[in-house]
């Protein structure tokens, strides 16, 4: 069965845990200094959030039980034409997962993900890079070397 996620940055962990365990009535189910993740049951939903990016919403998902559910999933992007970034192994939100990411035509980010285990640290974010970096267009400031600016130019990426 599949679960929808929604990870939102915070400035203010301690003030967004207290507002959301009083919006869910439930208490978080992961709580870190940096952290915190409530699995829901009704809606069915992995709703975290976390200080690591600039507050808002971060990226949306789906988690799935199984390996196959994720290939599945990846599958599905790839056959729509959009480039996924694959992650197999990593540590991210204090546990460990394979992933498959994709940016939709909007922007937002898109994390499909099967979490097998528990992690110690809370992990670094290769995908927000590598989609960044994936959907910014080339250009003479932020892509391919352009002819040489002076002192005045303006400064850009």
């Amino acid at each position: 069965m599949k679960r929808l996620h929604l990870h939102v940055s915070v400035p203010d962990l301690a003030g967004s845990i207290a507002f959301y365990e009083t919006l869910f009535g439930v208490s978080a189910t992961v709580v870190r200094d940096d952290y915190a993740k409530w699995m829901l049951d009704d809606p069915r939903v992995n709703f975290a959030i976390s200080t690591h990016r600039a507050p808002g919403l971060d990226h949306v998902g789906i988690q799935v039980d199984s390996a196959g559910e994720l290939g599945e999933l990846a599958e599905r992007l790839k056959a729509a034409g959009a480039r996924t970034f694959d992650e197999a192994g990593t540590t991210c939100c204090y546990a460990r997962s394979d992933k498959s990411w994709v940016t939709d035509p909007a922007g937002l980010r898109w994390e499909t993900f099967h979490t097998f285990g528990e992690a110690t640290t809370y992990g670094e974010d290769h995908a927000a890079a590598a989609l960044d970096a994936a959907d910014r267009p080339a250009s003479a400031c932020c892509g391919a070397p352009g002819p040489a600016r002076g002192a005045s130019s303006p400064t850009c990426c």
